[in-house]
């Protein structure tokens, strides 16, 4: 039953009955991954789709010098790997779990089978791929037009609206916290991680963010939109 309720609150089965849930939960094998631990590498050879429960993973590939630069995060509810059949491609990426992370695994089989013959599966599929191919456009056009500081407060909001984790802090207010840190900042912006602690320490002083121990409170998120826009 944990299973059951685990997909159910997957968006691409959302409104599935217990039945067919239960159907899907028998093709695919769920694990836990401990935080840290790089679960899927370029050598893969093996074509597989990811279902996140809980946690968050980080795509990333490295340089030709070993250096990272994270492409994804992607936060609980959704799908990625590597599937050709729905348009999954991790190409040169790796995948490693920035938390502990519940997921389930699914056979190029199992998927056509089960979730390309539904329709509402398969429609859904197509709007989850929809919407990441947009951002990852967007992404190249803040690469190609906006500057380093631009990038670090677009990035902070778009993680906030991905996987938003509020909490009441003194006083009643309640504010916004991104669970990252400042290297992992550094790769999902293509810059050094000691441009981005100094570009942080500068929103710190005018206000607009306070920083903790691999977390980034956000104290005003329309002061930071304004920097993410600037020209």
């Amino acid at each position: 039953m944990d299973k059951l309720w685990s997909l159910s609150e997957i968006d691409i089965f959302q409104d599935l009955s217990e039945e067919e849930l239960k159907i899907i939960a028998d093709r695919a094998p769920m694990q836990t991954v401990t935080t840290g631990t790089v679960f899927f590498s370029p050598d893969e050879r093996t074509e597989v789709l990811f279902i996140l429960k809980s946690g968050r993973v980080r795509i990333f590939r490295l340089s030709a010098e070993g250096k990272a630069f994270t492409t994804a995060i992607v936060s609980a509810g959704t799908i990625f790997g590597e599937m050709t059949l729905v348009g999954q491609h991790m190409h040169d990426n790796f995948a490693e779990a920035l938390d502990s992370c519940v997921i389930c695994l699914m056979s190029n089989e199992d998927v056509r089978r089960l979730l390309l013959s539904d329709p509402r599966i398969a429609a859904r599929i197509a709007e989850t791929l929809g919407r990441r191919l947009i951002d990852m456009e967007q992404r190249l056009s803040d690469f190609a037009f906006k500057s380093v500081p631009q990038r670090v407060a677009g990035t902070l909001l778009t993680i906030a609206r991905s996987d938003q984790s509020r909490q009441v802090w003194p006083f009643g207010k309640q504010r916004t916290e991104v669970r990252v840190t400042h290297e992992q900042l550094a790769e999902f912006v293509g810059t050094y991680r000691e441009t981005v602690t100094k570009i942080l320490n500068e929103l710190r002083d005018q206000g607009l963010i306070e920083l903790r121990r691999g977390k980034i409170a956000l104290l005003d998120t329309t002061a930071l939109a304004a920097v993410a826009a600037e020209e």
